[in-house]
């Protein structure tokens, strides 16, 4: 089967890992990159044996499927040019400034009948594909996405930039409609919010407690499930995990501890890099085979929930405003 021609706009430090995945890709053919730094392109292009494009619509004409990884602000505009030119795109997360933007993309991919994915790749972290086999719509889901600061990313708040990844995850996990939202943030180093909390629940009585910052000390990962009979606590960023099960009733023998009614189960994720899952799940869609891709309605889900979270967030605070 002849490999997919593919190609990237926006070679930043996310970009040139597409692009260096996609060179490496049994599944597609890196045919050339784009980015509105002409020496950079150049410099990623020259790395993968690649063409530089001068423009993202000379590079969707040349190809079937674009990697779409240029500031979140550029979305709307770069995916259109590729969904219009017939290309599948796989779009980084966020999908779009606004609702309305991604309804805008959605609906041009539908109209194209091509793939829209999103770049949620926590989906693909090893650890949480691992104990996959035992989820079972977790009752209460804790969150804590921490990093140091870095000036890349800080175009939008830590919200878009940071939480988004365990919204789509939070969304996916729950597998419910959201009820309500409680939200507090605060900017500490830039004008926007950079550590920010929110509390959902859903009308299936589940309840997601979600925190991010982008300025901490030190990077922190960790996801933590709790459901009927199981509790799991993943070390994303590791890549490890624990997951705890109730035995059968006919496996216990005798009550002599909590070891006795508990098995415990230790995670690892396997070998490849969850970028490179996510480009094969890319590829499963193009080709009509069951894929985990996020898809652009997914991806609208979590946008809406984002803005939902920073909504509550400026509200509050012009309360506090008011009141001091």
């Amino acid at each position: 089967m002849s490999r997919v021609r593919a190609g990237v706009i926006g070679v930043g430090r996310l970009g040139a890992t597409h692009a260096r995945l996609l060179a490496a890709s049994p599944d597609f053919e890196l045919v050339g990159v784009h980015d509105r730094d002409a020496g950079r392109a150049t410099q990623v292009a020259g790395t993968f044996d690649a063409v530089t494009f001068a423009s993202p619509e000379d590079l969707a004409a040349a190809v079937d499927a674009a990697v779409v990884a240029v500031p979140t602000v550029a979305h709307l505009e770069v995916a259109s040019v590729a969904l219009e030119a017939g290309c599948h795109a796989l779009v980084e997360k966020p999908l779009a400034s606004t609702v309305d933007e991604a309804d805008e993309l959605i609906g041009l991919a539908t109209a194209r009948d091509r793939v829209l994915g999103v770049g949620h790749v926590e989906r693909f972290n090893g650890a949480l594909l691992a104990v996959d086999r035992w989820l079972d719509r977790p009752r209460f889901i804790e969150s804590l996405r921490l990093a140091p600061f870095q000036p890349r990313g800080t175009d939008v708040t830590v919200i878009l930039d940071l939480m988004i990844h365990d919204i789509d995850l939070v969304l996916a996990l729950a597998d419910a409609p959201l009820a309500d939202v409680h939200a507090v943030g605060v900017p500490v180093i830039t004008p926007s919010i950079d550590i920010a909390n929110a509390r959902l629940t859903f009308e299936s009585g589940a309840v997601a407690n979600i925190t991010a910052s982008r300025a901490s000390l030190k990077p922190v990962r960790e996801l933590r499930l709790f459901q009927h009979s199981a509790y799991f606590s993943l070390d994303l960023r590791g890549g490890v995990g624990e997951v705890y099960r109730r035995r059968a009733p006919e496996d216990v023998a005798d009550v002599t501890g909590i070891e006795s009614l508990v098995e415990r189960h230790r995670v690892t994720a396997g070998e490849g890099e969850p970028l490179a899952r996510e480009l094969s799940a890319f590829a499963d869609a193009i080709a009509g085979r069951p894929s985990r891709l996020v898809s652009g309605a997914a991806g609208r889900d979590a946008l809406e929930v984002a803005h939902r979270i920073t909504r509550e967030i400026e509200e509050f605070a012009d309360v506090v405003a008011q009141d001091s």
